[in-house]
């Protein structure tokens, strides 16, 4: 009895003296921490990795290039209503002059007989400038129109992919602040159970406890410091990830923000998704070039055209040589009208019409999935943020429990299983309040995205 009150009050003082231990242990490491992170590494907000990933990321900068060849191209389409002037010139020397039957009727012979005559000079020499343009064409109006449509389109594109770069950088910057968590809750069970290995190891020392109680506890800091070093190489390999969606070197230092901020709001005004605007882009696209395919089907095509040059005859043959230049030119207008050309109009028309079928099932279905996807985005964000609160509760509550236990130890009221369970019950409530974090954030981010409400102006 005496050796048991003895080592009671032993351990009471080894608990004070553990406590202050472990504060001061907890405060070190928080300090060390601080300024490994201030000399080492910098931490960077969410918003320095949206603006960074925004200005520097590849994909972004190749939709910008495609939006710049889209106003190119619809450049160079209205450039078709331009005149065309074109300079041209050739010679061309004849070792037989071309061959022309002559009548004799006009020389007063007989009817119906022919002359053989060979007309014109060896050397010829051509050289004009041609000038063409469009006064009307069905094709270039609805090429020209359907061209301003793909530019809409390709602006639409550009601005799915900053969205596309806003939700990934977000979600990797939530994963590493999970992680990071995740880190810091392990940190803590690593402290709590190499104190309690202090404790059983004391324990044994003193014929208090088995050499497997304290195998038993030491295996589980060894579990903990290896969980330790996976949760690491997970979160340099996230960490990673966000460097590259920034476009940043892989060897700079940088570090997530601690502080997990939960968005507040409970419901996002509905707006038209990026998903709808592209399929709404199609259809015009698609009906502008139905449209021109009709037109071109029944309206003529007008275009002004002419030539001014000049033309030259030559002959080398002494003592008749000689080279002269004439000057010619015309100007006049052309119209063509399509009678038949073998139906391949009408089978255009027909792939646009099931092409714009195509387009109105597809945009139905994407409504569809949107009011799914946005129905279980609100449920699991509700549902999340009912577990964070029941979830923090129950880390307190496992987290006494633990305390009390440790106490309970000391006092021989509980065993060595005791405070391992309690210890495995502290760190599956720590996990499902991380798990209801993680829920919750993906949820409102996929809500914002949803509806429209993932914005980049601040970035802009």
């Amino acid at each position: 009895m005496i050796r048991h009150f003895f080592c009671n009050n032993k351990l009471v003082k080894t608990n004070i003296k553990t406590t202050s231990m472990k504060i001061i242990s907890l405060i070190t490491i928080m300090m060390i921490g601080f300024f490994m992170n201030s000399i080492y590494a910098q931490t960077w907000s969410l918003t320095q990795c949206i603006d960074t990933a925004m200005v520097n990321n590849k994909k972004l900068k190749i939709s910008q290039n495609d939006r710049r060849i889209s106003e190119q191209k619809r450049k160079e389409v209205k450039s078709n209503l331009l005149p065309k002037i074109t300079a041209n010139g050739d010679y061309k020397y004849y070792t037989d002059l071309p061959t022309q039957l002559m009548p004799l009727s006009v020389f007063g012979g007989p009817e119906g007989q022919f002359r053989e005559a060979q007309f014109g000079v060896p050397h010829n020499i051509n050289a004009n400038l041609m000038l063409n343009m469009p006064l009307y064409n069905p094709e270039l109006y609805g090429g020209i129109k359907a061209t301003k449509v793909a530019f809409q389109l390709t602006e639409l594109q550009y601005q799915k992919a900053e969205e596309e770069v806003y939700f990934d950088v977000t979600n990797l910057y939530y994963n590493a602040q999970i992680i990071q968590s995740q880190i810091a809750f392990v940190d803590s069970n690593i402290i709590n159970s190499k104190q309690l290995l202090k404790n059983v190891t004391l324990l044994n020392e003193q014929l208090l406890a088995k050499k497997t109680d304290v195998d038993k506890v030491a295996l589980q800091v060894k579990q903990i410091e290896t969980k330790k070093s996976l949760l690491e190489s997970k979160y340099a390999q996230v960490v990673n990830g966000l460097k590259l969606l920034m476009d940043v070197s892989l060897d700079l230092e940088i570090n997530v923000e601690n502080k997990i901020v939960q968005s507040n709001s409970l419901a996002y005004s509905s707006k038209t998704s990026l998903d709808i605007q592209l399929i709404d882009a199609k259809y015009s696209l698609l009906s502008s070039e139905l449209q021109t395919l009709k037109r071109s089907r029944f309206l003529p095509s007008a275009y002004l055209y002419g030539s001014y040059g000049t033309m030259g005859y030559g002959y080398d043959e002494k003592p008749n040589d000689f080279l002269k230049f004439y000057t010619i030119g015309f100007a006049g207008v052309k119209v063509t009208y399509p009678l038949f050309n073998g139906t391949v109009t009408n089978k255009k028309i027909n792939q646009k019409k099931i092409e714009l079928e195509n387009n109105d099932l597809r945009k139905s279905l994407v409504t569809d999935q949107t009011d799914m996807q946005t129905r279980n985005a609100h449920l699991q964000r509700s549902v999340a943020k009912q577990t964070i609160n029941e979830s923090e509760l129950q880390v307190e509550l496992a987290n006494n429990i633990y305390e009390q236990t440790l106490l309970q130890q000391k006092e021989d009221v509980a065993n060595l299983t005791d405070v391992l369970m309690a210890d495995n019950s502290l760190r599956e409530a720590q996990q499902n309040y991380i798990t209801a974090i993680i829920d919750y954030l993906k949820a409102d981010l996929e809500l914002k995205k949803i509806t429209g409400n993932i914005t980049t102006s601040s970035t802009k």
